[in-house]
Order: C-alpha cells, then structure tokens, then sequence
C-alpha cells in the first residue's frame, strides 16, 4: 500500500477499460457513477461496487476466485499455520479496515514520502494482477526503498493473495531467503 489512493485511481482506469472492451455496458454505467480519478476520495458507497468489479476481471483479492467465502474464508480456516483465534481475528481486522476514518487515512498514507529507509530486511510478495496494492506502484516503492537485504517477489498467477495463489513459491522463499535473510531468489534485489 504504496500510494494507495493512486492505486485506487489506476484500478478504476483499469476497470473502466476492461469492462468497456467486454461491452459489460451495465457495469461500466455502475462504475462512472464514482469517477474516482477526478475524485479527492474514495466514497463508502464505491466499495462494495469496486469489490465486485475487481473479483469479475481477477484483479483483487485472487486471480482466479469467483467468491470471497470460497475463495478466502474457507481457506483461511482451512489453514494449519493458524490458531482459531488467530484466524478469527484475521476477520475481526477485515471488518474493521472497512470503516471509514480507517480507510480514508489508507487513502490519505503515501509510503514513498513516510517510510523511505528501513534497518531491517524488507521482502515484498506482489501478483502482477493486483489491482488492490497496484504491481507497478509497489515495484517503484520497493526501488526506492533503502534496507540493508530486501527482495521483491513476483508471483504471476496471483493477484493481492499470493499466500493462497502459489503457496508452494511463497513457501520456498521463506524458507530459502525470509529464515536465512537473504535475497537469492528475488527478481529484484
């Protein structure tokens, strides 16, 4: 969450052009409703709708999921890396980033600006498809940002959730870079 309301400005261009091009004339009416790029804010009444849009074209929270509680709550509970409260406090957070002082500081934070040097090793986990945490705001981020070891990781079959998309790849890295603190298999070091 680089530049998260530029994000937000580039997802809505992103979609705008895809649902155009797939003559999905409904959802395009539904989405010019909001024109978020020449908006100083993201309206609570977009969200729902930006929801939507993303999981249809796969750019938000999975490439390829077709619903949020097949797709990600059942999976979370399915998972062994985490305790029951850990996985319901997973919940408790999502809801909570949903209200709206918490996220209009999301859309206010520009990290480039904040965070700029970091004295710890600094990993970045990015599907090309995301559209959530843009790819291409998160990549200039993590160029500029100073850490003595840091790596970034693209994973090409993922959007914002490449923990569920391609665990075997997220896996290999944490045990081979993440625990050892290095950057081997990084594409950008």
């Amino acid at each position: 969450m680089s530049r998260q309301f530029e994000s937000e400005k580039l997802a809505y261009k992103y979609m705008i052009e895809q649902y155009t091009k797939a003559r999905d004339i409904r959802m395009v009416q539904k989405l010019e409703k909001f024109p978020i790029p020449e908006m100083n804010a993201v309206p609570k009444a977009y969200r729902n709708l930006r929801d939507v849009a993303m999981h249809r074209l796969g750019i938000g929270t999975m490439h390829n999921m077709k619903s949020v509680i097949t797709g990600v709550f059942f999976t979370s509970f399915q998972s062994r890396e985490y305790t029951l409260s850990e996985k319901i406090n997973l919940w408790r957070g999502k809801n909570s980033s949903q209200y709206q002082k918490m996220w209009d500081e999301m859309m206010e934070t520009d990290l480039t600006k904040i965070v700029q040097k970091l004295n710890i090793p600094v990993y970045f986990f990015e599907g090309v498809h995301d559209y959530t945490c843009n790819y291409t705001l998160t990549k200039e981020y993590f160029e500029k940002l100073q850490a003595p070891v840091k790596g970034f990781y693209t994973f090409i079959n993922s959007a914002h959730s490449p923990i569920f998309e391609e665990p075997e790849k997220v896996k290999q890295i944490l045990e081979k870079d993440v625990l050892s603190g290095k950057n081997n298999l990084a594409d950008i070091k």
